[in-house]
């Protein structure tokens, strides 16, 4: 149960984040579709080409093409006076998007016996890799290597679940509710991982 949950929610989450970007970015209808449908498989994609799934896999989940289509649809429809207000919500979505898909490759790597590193990558990219490609068709710095905290909260997903911490399905929608708040509390405090810039000559 819990694995059809956090796809339906990150497919939501994500097709919904792709949408407000191409809306900001002023896309036409197809812009905000493709960016949409970019988010919301471009992570599970990717993880299936680097554990060794076939991509052609991806077609598989009809039901979550046509949740995702459903969603950017009704958002886009949605009048123009609710809709100005919405980019203040982009970096949520894009939160609940994160923890659902970060949860979902954990537990994918985890169920093909994979070791703790694949179980981080496969968390990692499920959770930030159709972020990444949505950032780059708008042509922004991606959220994951800015200096702000983003993929680890996906590495500590993955931390808990191949540990045993969440084995049961309360236990996970916990780990989804630690994880999306973390996320939201590290942007809204605005805490970073240490970085340095080297100055341009």
């Amino acid at each position: 149960m819990a694995w059809e949950v956090f796809s339906i929610i990150g497919t939501i989450a994500f097709a919904i984040s792709g949408a407000i970007i191409a809306m900001e970015e002023g896309y036409d209808l197809f812009g905000v579709y493709l960016l949409g449908i970019v988010t919301a498989f471009g992570g599970g994609a990717i993880r299936n080409l680097l554990i060794g799934l076939p991509v052609s896999t991806l077609w598989s989940q009809e039901m979550m093409f046509q949740v995702a289509l459903f969603s950017i649809t009704l958002f886009f429809l949605f009048p123009h006076r609710l809709l100005s207000h919405w980019h203040r919500w982009g970096n949520f979505t894009d939160a609940i998007g994160l923890s659902a898909f970060a949860i979902q490759g954990a537990l994918h790597a985890v169920n093909l016996g994979l070791p703790l590193s694949a179980a981080i990558v496969a968390a990692v990219l499920t959770g930030c890799g159709g972020g990444i490609v949505r950032d780059l068709l708008a042509q922004r710095k991606p959220l994951v290597l800015r200096d702000e905290i983003y993929a680890a909260w996906a590495i500590l997903a993955a931390i808990a679940i191949w540990f045993g911490l969440a084995v049961s399905d309360i236990a996970l929608y916990i780990v989804f509710v630690v994880i999306t708040a973390l996320r939201v509390l590290s942007y809204t405090r605005k805490w970073q991982l240490p970085f340095r810039k080297l100055p341009i000559k």
